[in-house]
C-alpha cells in the first residue's frame, strides 16, 4: 500500500522536472534547481522512483522517463 504523503511526493517530484522539462540526460536537473521542496529528504523513497524506472539518476542530477509515468 502506498501511503498519501509518498503519493503527494511523487506527483510533487514529477510535476517539477516537467516544469524543468528534465526528460532526458542532457536536460537533467538537480532536485534543488527543480525546486523540490526538501530536495535531500525522502533518499529510500527517490531510489525506488530510480528502481522503478520512473526516474533517471546522472550523478547529483535526475530526469524522468516520460514513457513510465
Amino acid at each position: 500500500m502506498v501511503m498519501p504523503v509518498m503519493l503527494m511526493r511523487k506527483r510533487h517530484i514529477i510535476g517539477k522536472l516537467l516544469k524543468m522539462n528534465a526528460v532526458s540526460e542532457e536536460t537533467a536537473v538537480t532536485f534543488q534547481d527543480a525546486g523540490v521542496i526538501n530536495p535531500n529528504g525522502f533518499h529510500k523513497f527517490t531510489l525506488r522512483l530510480v528502481e522503478q524506472g520512473i526516474l533517471h539518476q546522472c550523478g547529483e542530477k535526475y530526469y524522468l522517463d516520460t514513457t513510465r509515468l
